[in-house]
């Protein structure tokens, strides 16, 4: 089955590729959650246009990814949110959520689909964060959420 990528997806490709895969994995995973369309003629054209807004959020070159993992690797990231007693959160920090609070503290804007959170953040303390900024680099945040 050919596709035309709409999102990243690890192992595949970025949006606006072309990818060739198995017709269950493109019918029953990547169409229904929006990570992929077929491809066709007219879907062809839109190719275009879905590179051209992924060359706008995308950082540009290794240098300036290094650069900006180092911005993100100095940044103190502090996060309030409702908790109980015992430290336990009210929902989860979302990955929005992280990126809102690192451009509060003063670091670079971070599109919420590069930041990968292991384990749900569910409760106070200190978590890591990693960003994905380039494909070769990626930088780890330090995320203190607290009880507010």
């Amino acid at each position: 089955m050919k596709l035309i990528l709409t999102n990243e997806v690890s192992g595949l490709g970025a949006p606006g590729d072309v990818v060739e895969v198995k017709d269950g994995y493109g019918r029953n995973y990547l169409i229904p959650r929006g990570y992929a369309m077929r491809w066709t003629r007219g879907a062809e054209k839109q190719i275009e246009t879905i590179r051209k807004a992924r060359d706008a959020r995308e950082i540009r070159d290794l240098g300036t990814a290094k650069e900006v993992a180092g911005q993100i690797g100095a940044l103190r990231v502090r996060l309030t949110t409702r908790a109980g007693e015992s430290g336990r959160l009210f929902g989860s920090i979302t990955t929005g959520d992280i990126a809102d609070a690192v451009k509060a503290a003063g670091g670079p804007i971070l599109d919420r689909r590069r930041i990968e959170i292991v384990n749900p953040i569910k409760s106070t303390g200190s978590h890591r964060v990693t960003v994905k900024l380039h494909p070769e680099v990626s930088a780890s945040v330090d995320v203190e959420v607290l009880a507010g």
